[in-house]
């Protein structure tokens, strides 16, 4: 009896680790990233806090934000002043500053969500690239933003790869160029209710550092 029980375990076993392998096999090189990075959670993201931090050389500027995507509404935070607004509206010059600059800020903090999110953009399959900081092989998967709609149209970015799809630097290029270019790691990585967030990227001399913190993530209870 206890061989039988013992088989049918491992049997239930191996039939499980099998199906969580087709699921992933399923997702594309997009999907893949996303939910190395928690996306499986997001739906259930209530409200999510952060500060936007960067240091270059001596110098130092952050701004903070509350978000509710499910209601699609931010608050700005800067120098002691708010400002609230619905995405879904945006009804004044200050707010569209306001939604501009929360777009970048949440684009370098979530990045492996709007891969999915995003329309309007192409990817190239990953192929083992030379990393630009590290120089380790890592998988390298390219998106370019077509020339239509948002705010930088026609912008591309790099992302390495390592074997679980968890993004470990990226190079950005303005109007897919491969002269005007950013190029940063993706490191600290910490988990927040099941979403993984890198709270630092900092260029190859670290003169320049991007970076969060007070980040506070809400879930909803049902």
């Amino acid at each position: 009896m206890k061989h039988i029980t013992l088989f049918f375990t491992i049997f239930i076993f191996i039939i499980s680790c099998k199906k969580e392998k087709e699921q992933t096999t399923d997702l594309n090189p997009l999907e893949k990233v996303a939910h190395a990075h928690g996306f499986k959670k997001w739906n259930k993201v209530e409200t999510i806090k952060f500060t936007f931090n960067v240091d270059r050389d001596t110098t130092h500027f952050e701004r903070s934000w509350e978000w509710n995507p499910k209601k699609n509404e931010v608050t700005a935070i800067k120098d002691g002043e708010s400002l609230t607004f619905n995405r879904s509206q945006i009804l004044s010059d200050e707010e569209l500053i306001a939604d501009k600059n929360f777009i970048n800020d949440v684009y370098w903090l979530l990045a492996p969500y709007k891969l999915v999110w995003d329309t309007g953009l192409e990817y190239d399959e990953p192929t083992m690239a030379k990393a630009p900081i590290s120089n380790d092989s890592l998988q390298k998967l390219t998106i370019t933003y077509n020339s239509q709609g948002g705010y930088t149209p026609g912008d591309a970015y790099d992302f390495y790869l390592d074997e679980n799809h968890e993004i470990k630097e990226w190079v950005y290029r303005e109007d897919n160029s491969s002269s005007n270019c950013m190029i940063t790691t993706w490191e600290d990585y910490r988990d927040y209710e099941g979403l993984k967030i890198a709270t630092m990227h900092q260029n190859e001399n670290g003169v320049f550092k991007l970076y969060f913190t007070n980040i506070d993530v809400t879930l909803t209870k049902n």
